[in-house]
């Protein structure tokens, strides 16, 4: 088995401090709603442990950047220079690359070659051999500018392999299909002109002339690509980085290339990485970027601090398929002016690493604000909303005389077994890695998709006081005979909706923050089970003022009373964690003001009205238009619809 690292290397930016890049190189409120992609529907997240694997080596200085696997064999790149196995006694000596066994940790003795520069990129040609990008000009004796291929089990270099940088630096290597792209800073690839990105043979290191898109004009200081994907697929190529014009064309620190046919330019950009963050201190932002496995979408993530309309400290999800100009995000987590560094998305999870303390953090600047889930530099995203999941290691751990705390996660990468993070500190999930570390696949879970019920048939249940409901037979459009039952657990209920088999309800609670909270019940069979989640989570946001609410999608959805909007806030069931920040839906023709209850059944919100009627309106998650609505039972039918405790179930 091959497997290559798609992107190594990360800008060591401790945020408040002046950016420098590596001296080889060198001399919230209510928003709208954001762009909302077709299909964005739950998936099943398969996670990691977060337990670190116990056997990985450790490097004792400097940090690591890149990762690769041939075979059983695990290849490590980066500025260090010594290292040793787990639980030995004695540091060996490798300079900036060495290999390991997956299975057993035991250091590759036979592998060593020598380099008189930091790795930066590592990948695997179809042949099996190593190739390695970084800050170099000598391999094993021999002049090899930034860029080689090497002999995977003694480390020699390979003599027939020509691929060649000019000097500058090789930040990414990824092989696609026969194909190796590489991305940096440098001008020249084999003796013909390339700025900041090339192509050549995987095989060869051949040149490939039909790939010519060039990256240039630096923000500020020293142009050069950071990040670099390609979509599982091979057409389309994300790069970040320090540059406002390919081929050309403005582009500020993100372009997207075309690679069907001859290469080209898409017609793809955004102005969100155009404004400055702190500017005194971050040239550029846009500093990893990864796709999904699918190949649907990405994600690129960002330091900066913060900026006016800038996606600054975040991350982002983005569609491939948009094409145009100022394009949004599909959603944006803002980790309140901490620095991210590296991204990985895969198994449906967003992975991400740097120096942040916290994510979900919009309304945070340098401290927690509401809404802020403590997240100590290692995050894992759900990719339909972006919020975390139950999945923190944290980078604490680090024992007495080592670095406890680096500014940079220069990589996080998808092995074989699991996910590998290389660091430039010593400590992982409150325990001891020196400068690398294992998330194993075993030991890890599956969180499955959860959403509404999607049944077309079911039952509204609708509060009638403290401790009792009323259950009623629906099917879209009709209602069957009402039936009261006893529900103890509910009581002091509010706004209430289902997400697969539980129950979130509001509940007012003397002495909460902001006076009430959701709570989250199992429901199964009609029943509402005790709930679980009690004062302290959530409670910062007023669950009490929503007049109704459901769930769809990754969000939770809700009104106001007096208020004649829609609104929605993200809501991770996983951990039922909620999104702090506030979106609105465009809306005409219908008083959002005098809902009381909601619920979603099968393409429709069905909803109450201060007038104690029930109505149904369709609804696409774009917008809703109220000269659609109709009445499914008026007042008169003998249920008072005016209530916010209501939701659809299908027992």
């Amino acid at each position: 088995m091959l497997r290559t690292s798609s992107r190594s290397g990360r800008v060591p930016v401790l945020r408040r401090w002046l950016a420098a890049l590596a001296a080889s190189v060198l001399a919230v409120g209510l928003l709208a709603a954001p762009a909302r992609a077709d299909g964005l529907t739950p998936v099943a997240m398969t996670l990691t442990s977060a337990d670190p694997a116990d056997n990985i080596p450790h490097a004792q200085n400097g940090d690591v950047k890149a990762f690769a696997e041939i075979g059983n064999t695990v290849f490590v790149g980066g500025s260090f220079t010594s290292v040793k196995a787990a639980g030995a006694g004695s540091w060996t000596a490798r300079n900036y690359l060495f290999a390991y066994d997956r299975t057993t940790g035991a250091l590759k003795t036979d592998f060593a070659p020598a380099l008189n520069g930091a790795v930066h990129a590592l990948a695997v040609n179809a042949a099996g051999k190593l190739i390695v990008g970084g800050a170099f000009n000598t391999v094993n004796g021999v002049s090899r500018k930034n860029l080689v291929a090497l002999e995977p089990t003694t480390g020699d270099t390979v003599g027939s392999w020509v691929g060649r940088s000019d000097g500058g630096l090789v930040r990414r290597t990824i092989v696609h299909n026969g194909k190796l792209y590489i991305a940096g800073a440098f001008h020249w690839v084999n003796g013909t002109e390339h700025s900041l990105l090339a192509r050549l043979d995987a095989g060869t290191g051949a040149i490939d002339p039909t790939f010519q898109i060039d990256a240039s004009v630096a923000r500020a200081s020293s142009e050069l690509v950071w990040g670099l994907a390609v979509s599982p697929q091979g057409d389309t190529l994300v790069a970040v980085g320090n540059f406002t014009k390919v081929n050309g064309q403005p582009r500020n620190q993100v372009v997207m290339v075309d690679l069907t046919g001859t290469p080209s330019v898409a017609n793809w950009s955004t102005q969100r990485y155009v404004a400055p963050c702190y500017d005194w201190s971050f040239p550029f932002y846009a500093r990893d970027v990864d796709f999904s496995d699918d190949g649907s979408y990405f994600v690129i993530i960002a330091d900066g601090g913060r900026g006016t309309g800038a996606y600054c400290d975040a991350i982002a999800r983005w569609e491939t398929s948009a094409r145009g100009s100022s394009l949004d995000a599909t959603w944006v987590n803002y980790t309140g002016t901490d620095s991210v560094t590296s991204v990985e998305v895969a198994d449906n999870v967003v992975y991400v690493g740097g120096h942040f303390r916290w994510l979900n953090n919009a309304n945070g600047d340098d401290a927690a604000g509401a809404g802020a889930i403590n997240r100590y530099g290692l995050g894992a995203l759900d990719p339909i909303n972006g919020l975390p999941v139950v999945w923190n290691p944290g980078r604490g751990g680090a024992p007495a005389g080592t670095t406890t705390w680096g500014a940079i996660v220069w990589e996080l990468w998808r092995g074989s077994n699991g996910i590998l993070a290389g660091f430039d500190s010593d400590g992982l999930g409150n325990e001891y890695h020196g400068r690398l570390g294992l998330f194993p696949l075993s030991g890890g879970r599956t969180i499955p998709a959860v959403n509404a019920p999607t049944a077309g048939s079911g039952y509204l249940y609708l509060g009638a006081g403290d401790g009792s409901t009323t259950k009623v037979p629906f099917n879209g459009s009709t209602l069957g005979t009402p039936v009261t039952s006893a529900q103890p657990s509910l009581t002091a209920a509010g706004a209430s909706f289902s997400v697969g088999n539980k129950l979130y309800w509001a509940k007012t609670v003397s002495g909460a923050p902001s006076g009430s909270y959701l709570e989250v019940s199992m429901f199964t069979g009609g029943s509402i089970g005790a709930p679980w989640v009690s004062s302290g989570y959530n409670d910062w946001f007023n669950a009490a003022s929503m007049s109704g609410a459901f769930y769809l999608d990754g969000r939770m959805y809700y009104t106001k009373a007096g208020t004649n909007k829609l609104f929605y806030r993200y809501l991770e069931p996983d951990g039922y964690i909620l999104g702090c920040t506030e979106f609105s839906l465009p809306s005409v023709g219908l008083n959002w003001a005098n809902v009381r209850g909601m619920a979603w059944v099968n393409g429709k919100i069905v909803y109450g009205s201060t007038d104690g009627a029930l109505r149904s309106v369709p609804f696409d998650e774009q917008a809703v238009d109220g000269a659609a609505a109709v009445v499914v039972a008026p007042a008169s039918a003998g249920v008072n619809w005016s209530n916010k405790t209501l939701f659809f179930a299908t027992s």
